[in-house]
């Protein structure tokens, strides 16, 4: 019994759970809008943060784009085309926030948005908990 018990435990230690494409992409949208989410950016001693998060998930939303432009992208013309839109969109408002002429808000909905469609369930998961 005891060899059996080792051994269940060495293959539990080498199996990892697997990690699908939209969940992967869910978990980096919840980090970066986390991280939005947790800066007062009424606080001018917190705009150093803010502006590391906001070009972060600049970045993120480049990649995306960029993803997108690819001929091994699977999405639909129409859903390529709408996102392609909102990261242009993400790329003039994190300039206008960094600039302090917009808030972050609207950059943590357009995020929050997505997670919703990558989790397909309406986003029961709060950004909080998934960060």
């Amino acid at each position: 019994m005891n060899n059996q018990n080792n051994a269940s435990s060495g293959y539990a230690a080498a199996v990892k759970p697997t990690r699908t494409d939209r969940g992967m992409e869910y978990k980096i949208f919840a980090r970066v809008t986390h991280r939005m989410k947790s800066v007062d950016e009424t606080d001018r001693a917190s705009f150093p943060e803010l502006a590391k998060a906001v070009a972060e998930n600049s970045r993120l939303w480049a990649a995306l784009a960029e993803d997108l432009m690819s001929e091994e992208n699977k999405l639909s013309d129409e859903m390529k085309g709408q996102l392609i839109s909102l990261a242009m969109f993400v790329a003039r408002h994190t300039h206008a926030v960094l600039s302090g002429r917009e808030s972050v808000e609207p950059l943590i909905d357009i995020n929050t948005s997505i997670m919703r469609g990558l989790r397909g369930n309406g986003g029961s998961k709060s950004v909080e908990a998934a960060a």
